[in-house]
């Protein structure tokens, strides 16, 4: 088993360091016009800020043509909108990757363009958005957006996988039998998740009740920071959104599975002065609706992020170097940085799991632990 999760560690550094290197390095800028490499701080900025955001288009590389046009290479994914008219779907791809709001998209009678993966709908007339001094749309609002983008189609990956993989294990459980083939890499890590994270945090009489839980969120984390780092390009723990949304579904199991000793604590603490309990009451409501999450989405969006933005940074960094180092010297050293940042952030993708996984059994723990008051 080590063998194997060793070989899958360096072929995802190897992949990503070389995809990194080749497709930023070796790439054009979509306003070059000889097909140059990016080279500006603008530009690389740009490029950063494009790679940690979600998209409406699935594009796993992009490259300039010998007449200047910046092309990419991927799939559409379905548009999804709420709008005056109703319910509007379409195919990303007939955006035709622009985001300038030249490319105007004409359904039911509505118009709509996409500024900075944001989709407006423009008002009758109106063939492309104007905007203000302040960069507000003055003749398009925007719409409810449920477009399966690439963070949304990376969890429906992740769900499917983890849903074939256990799906077997527990196959396998149920008639008894020694876990073969993949599965016998996923047993010792849940049998980790178990005995390491839920038993001594939630306690022997109820950690069985959370292991389900502890043991999706830990692998949904663990798998998604995974692909981060893959040529796939994904990000989806660095969406707030996504993070926001697992922090308060570790906020609604404590809430709910609290027990009356768990409230007394946090309404009328025993044991202090009587004056002092309605301050430590508010206090206690503070923490626990709003810092105990508020640091679990917080701690993940950051690290994922940053670990991104620091890797293609460091790539920026050679690019801009170019015309001094040469092709060689820039691509060589952004190889070598990027290796090694990406080495770390193989790490950083199973702590952050870790932890997530760590601080929601904790909090659970908390929750429905019994206290003995005399």
């Amino acid at each position: 088993m080590k063998i194997v999760l060793n070989s899958i560690r360096f072929f995802v550094i190897i992949a990503t360091a070389l995809f990194a290197t080749t497709v930023y390095a070796g790439g054009g800028n979509k306003n070059d016009k000889d097909g140059g490499q990016v080279s500006s701080a603008e530009e690389v900025k740009e490029y950063i800020l494009h790679h940690v955001k979600d998209s409406h288009d699935f594009t796993l590389w992009s490259y300039t043509n010998d007449e200047g046009e910046r092309k990419h290479v991927g799939f559409p994914l379905p548009i999804i909108l709420w709008t005056s008219n109703g319910l509007v779907t379409f195919m990303s791809s007939e955006f035709h990757h622009n985001d300038d709001g030249h490319v105007v998209v004409e359904k039911k009678g509505l118009r709509f363009a996409k500024i900075h993966s944001k989709i407006y709908e423009l008002e009758p007339g109106a063939s492309e958005i104007k905007f203000d001094e302040s960069h507000h749309a003055t003749n398009a609002h925007k719409v409810l957006d449920f477009s399966i983008t690439k963070s949304v189609f990376g969890i429906f990956l992740v769900g499917i996988l983890m849903f074939i993989w256990f799906r077997g294990l527990a196959r396998q459980y149920k008639k008894k039998k020694i876990p073969t083939g993949f599965a016998r890499i996923l047993e010792p890590l849940v049998l980790y998740v178990r005995d390491e994270i839920a038993r001594p945090n939630i306690g022997e009489k109820h950690y069985r009740r959370f292991t389900g839980y502890l043991l999706t969120v830990f692998f949904f984390i663990w798998i998604l920071n995974l692909l981060g780092l893959t040529p796939l390009g994904f990000n989806v723990t660095g969406q707030i959104a996504v993070t926001a949304a697992l922090a308060v579904f570790t906020l609604i199991i404590y809430l709910f599975s609290g027990n009356k000793s768990f409230w007394g604590h946090i309404l009328w603490m025993p044991g202090v002065p009587v004056l002092i309990r309605p301050i430590l009451a508010v206090i206690e409501l503070a923490g626990t609706l709003l810092i105990k999450p508020f640091s679990l989405l917080v701690r993940l969006f950051a690290n994922i992020s940053a670990g991104h933005i620091v890797v293609m940074s460091l790539i920026g960094i050679m690019i801009t170097m170019k015309a001094s180092m040469g092709a060689v010297g820039s691509t060589l050293l952004a190889f070598v940085l990027s290796f090694f940042i990406t080495l770390i952030e193989v790490l950083v993708a199973f702590l952050q799991a870790f932890i997530f996984t760590m601080l929601s059994a904790l909090f659970i723990g908390m929750a429905v632990e019994e206290h003995d008051h005399h």
